[in-house]
């Protein structure tokens, strides 16, 4: 990641933890965690987090906005929809007649479901 200021291995981290927080916190960096030579987390300041989750927030409505834009109101009953899937399930095991389904298997359109 071309983001952290830094990494350190989780051995490193044991000894220089009040240093990596501090780091993190007050001096803003990115500081990489790695386990046996790979990234495995990243200490981040507060204030990045709240950046960060207030960008995923503006994403999600972005995302939904389009979506609903994108509705054209049609709408699928449940009864619909298992048929659906039912068909498209016959299609994939078309070779296999109904004896040869496993024992105890269920579709998404048998009692129970």
């Amino acid at each position: 990641m071309d983001t952290l200021s830094s990494a350190v291995s989780i051995r490193e981290l044991r000894a220089q933890l009040a240093d990596v927080l501090g780091r993190a916190g007050y001096g803003g960096q990115r500081i990489g965690i790695t386990r046996n030579g790979k990234l495995a987390a990243v200490v981040i300041s507060v204030e990045d987090l709240e950046t960060l989750e207030a960008f995923e927030l503006a994403q999600d409505g972005a995302a939904y906005r389009a979506a609903k834009a994108d509705d054209d109101g049609t709408r699928v009953s449940l009864e619909e929809l298992r048929a659906e899937i039912d068909a498209e399930e016959a299609a994939d095991d078309g070779d296999v007649e109904d004896g040869d389904q496993a024992p105890g298997a269920r579709r998404a359109g048998d009692a129970g479901w």
